[in-house]
């Protein structure tokens, strides 16, 4: 009933299978690949035709990560899967980049990609397998796709690169770096690091280029068993090609000369303005048939190509007037929003964003739920990208695709050097708002986090920047660029982004538009990539230079401590009782970790020492000797009881109220009256003996070196209990 087709490689010291013919075999291409006990299911389905005249290439790609593979039942009220999470959505991204390029030119064709993540074994990653997958159901289907691809990914531990780590040692990794490519070269890098040298992020990426070539000899093995016939594209109609001259002779020199506009706004309107003008002639000259017109978008924007990156390749100079290294003009500032706790507007030519930093406590953490179970991050980054920051209208609503992915890649630029334990007690939420754009607004988002943060008092070690570099190539002409703008982003062949501190690189991201690209052109993009990256530091520092050591008035104060984890149930109290009163009467936030750590924050100093005092009252050992503050809680004939340390009562004896003779106990206090004590003596049962009457009630002066020392009421001991055989 099937016929099964199985591959089997050994790599980076565990099994990788693929298998196909026997689940989902009415897809075009359908794998099952399994890396240890990690599997996915890759599925392709690409449409029949194709719409005549379509411009871009509608390719969908998503990972799901279903809650069976890791034998969990997924919680809320529905007990289903639901929207993808924001990891579903990255890895998605992930296998989308490299695959995209390498379609053939001329396929349209809606092609739909699914990636069901079926069993995690919580030690291998099943991103890399649903790579994997995704390209050997590719180079099966039949689909023109120029792979395969392979993909892994590569971890730096005590010096040493690792082939795909688990997630154990992903724990004690100093980097963690998705490679994806084909045997030529390199097509997209994805990572996070800690501040590595330019030298050992390349060898980190020629090391993972090197370890994923036996998977794509593997594919292919296993294509040439069992692969379909190549799906044939259809030719363009003669026609298109005398379209294409015409197109030329009409548009090229009006859109040069809209190319040569500086400002972003004036050459959009130039160049759309050229574009109809040529649109219009050739319609109403009635020359081409209806289909053929279809083709005009598409040729158009092969021309704006065609001017733009050949003047760069001939004269070194660009769109603005720049030269292939010059940074674009810097404005920073800091503070602008009046409430926030930390802001800051970072300006790079026409790359604008305004990032506000928040400070609030454990109990703001996010919780993070995925295959591998729960856990809680302290630190977020999100980014928004409205319409107005390109000048147009457009959809309002939740993150999209790539709103999420630019946040992440913020976020991993940052990462590495956040404060932890002691130094940031925070939980810190960063919001970028992309307020102008024209050119690598993510690394915008870097420069305005870093600032962002150091003005609300964020301990950073040192600032982080970051520049997305461009690459011009046609045959072995090349040319690199630093600190690309949006049009040479979309007519260039790669945008690599680099971010750091001004020791190393904290976050890499590389996509290519081309088949690969060369370890030479990745050097020359990661030395200019570091000049520039030095420039805008120096930028930023004239805007703030180091953390801010006084927060925000609006901010919250925190004060951590711990104390003797066996006392958090004490703390806590039955059914929350305890914990909501000390809340509740110090205007404080509390939250107590398992090993004991006490984190306390109000916006005033007052709430913050009233909170910890009640818990030190409630953990704390009573010091004999020592000076407390408490409340008297009942008055008595032979004196007053004052609750101390917040849980604890004690006697003040009439003769220990006031120096000299004392009446009556109401003459000196009151129920509910705030006192100073000072505690002589605790029994054996716990019954403590307190004095007011050496202590100064205005200052909590110890006065016992001035006054006669108490009488301190000896317990009276009891003859011990005769047995019944005792007695005579």
């Amino acid at each position: 009933m099937f016929n099964i087709y199985r591959k089997e490689i050994e790599w980076g010291g565990k099994t990788l299978t693929l298998e196909t013919g026997k689940i989902a075999r009415q897809a075009d291409g359908a794998v099952i690949a399994t890396y240890g006990e990690t599997q996915v299911l890759a599925t392709v389905v690409g449409e029949k035709d194709a719409p005549a005249g379509l411009d871009f290439f509608p390719l969908s790609v998503h990972y799901q990560e279903k809650s069976y593979a890791a034998g969990r039942i997924p919680g809320g009220f529905f007990k289903r899967e639901g929207r993808p999470s924001e990891h579903e959505t990255l890895v998605s991204r992930l296998i989308d980049r490299p695959i995209r390029p390498l379609f053939a030119k001329g396929y349209k064709n809606e092609t739909q990609i699914l990636l069901t993540v079926l069993s995690h074994d919580m030690e291998n990653a099943p991103d890399i397998v649903a790579l994997v997958a995704a390209s050997a159901a590719l180079t099966i289907s039949g689909l023109p796709f120029l792979g395969p691809i392979g993909g892994v990914r590569v971890g730096y531990i005590e010096k040493e690169f690792v082939l795909n780590p688990s997630l154990d040692q992903m724990e004690k990794s100093d980097l963690d770096l998705v490679v994806a490519g084909t045997r030529e070269g390199v097509l997209m890098v994805e990572s996070e690091a800690s501040e590595l040298t330019e030298k050992t992020m390349l060898d980190a990426v020629e090391f993972g280029h090197k370890a994923f070539q036996p998977v794509i000899d593997m594919i292919i093995d296993l294509a040439e068993e069992c692969a379909k016939e190549p799906r044939p594209i259809e030719d363009e109609p003669a026609e298109v090609e005398k379209l294409r001259t015409d197109v030329k002779k009409k548009a090229e020199k009006s859109l040069r000369k809209a190319y040569g506009i500086v400002n972003k706004q004036e050459r959009t309107e130039a160049v759309a303005t050229a574009k109809a003008e040529v649109i219009e002639a050739i319609e109403n000259s009635e020359k081409y048939a209806e289909e053929i017109l279809l083709y005009l978008p598409e040729i158009l924007k092969k021309l704006e190509k065609d001017i733009v990156r050949g003047d760069i390749l001939k004269t070194g100079k660009r769109i603005d007037g720049r030269d292939t290294k010059t940074v674009r003009p810097i404005e920073c500032e800091v503070g602008l929003i009046n409430r926030a706790h930390g802001s800051a507007l970072f300006t790079r030519g026409e790359t604008q964003a305004l990032v506000v930093t928040t400070l609030g406590t454990g109990q703001d953490e996010q919780i993070i739920d995925n295959l591998e179970g729960e856990r809680r991050s302290n630190f977020m980054l999100h980014y928004n990208f409205p319409p107005y920051s390109v000048g147009e209208t457009g959809r309002v609503g939740s993150a999209g695709r790539r709103e999420i992915g630019h946040g992440k890649l913020a976020y991993r630029a940052l990462n590495p050097i956040m404060p932890q334990g002691e130094d940031n007690p925070y939980t810190i939420r960063v919001v970028s708002e992309v307020t102008e754009s024209n050119g690598s607004s993510s690394m915008a988002t870097v420069c305005g986090t870093s600032m962002s943060l150091m003005h609300a008092g964020v301990k950073l070690p040192k600032p982080v920047a970051g520049i997305a570099m461009g690459l011009i190539k046609e045959g072995d002409e090349f040319s690199v660029l630093s600190d690309i703008m949006g049009d040479e982003d979309h007519l260039g062949d790669m945008d690599f982004k680099v971010a750091g501190t001004e020791d190393g690189i904290t976050a890499l991201q590389m996509d290519i538009k081309i088949t690969s690209v060369t370890k030479e052109i990745m050097e020359i993009a990661l030395d200019q990539a570091y000049e520039g990256r030095r420039h805008i530091l120096g930028e930023m520092e004239k805007a703030i230079s180091h953390t801010n050591t006084d927060l925000s008035p609006y901010a919250p104060r925190m004060e951590s401590f711990k104390i003797d984890p066996d006392k958090i149930r004490e703390v806590i109290g039955s059914g929350g009782k305890v914990i909501r009163e000390i809340v509740e009467t110090s205007g404080a936030k509390v939250d107590l970790e398992e090993d004991g750590t006490v984190k306390v924050a109000a916006i005033s100093l007052e709430s913050i020492e009233s909170a910890i005092a009640q818990i030190r009252g409630i953990t704390d050992e009573p010091e004999i000797g020592k000076i407390y503050e408490g409340k008297v809680v009942k008055i008595m004939e032979f004196g007053a009881f004052v609750n101390y340390m917040g849980n604890k009562d004690g006697l003040v004896h009439i003769s220990e109220l006031e120096e000299g003779n004392t009446e009556k106990t109401e003459d000196v206090v009151k129920e509910e009256d705030w006192v100073k004590v000072k505690l002589l003596h605790v029994d054996g049962r716990g019954k403590a003996s307190l004095s007011m009457r050496l202590v100064n009630q205005e200052t909590g002066e110890d006065l016992s070196d001035q006054l006669d020392p108490p009488k301190i009421r000896e317990e009276k001991k009891r003859p011990p209990r005769r047995r019944r055989n005792d007695r005579d």
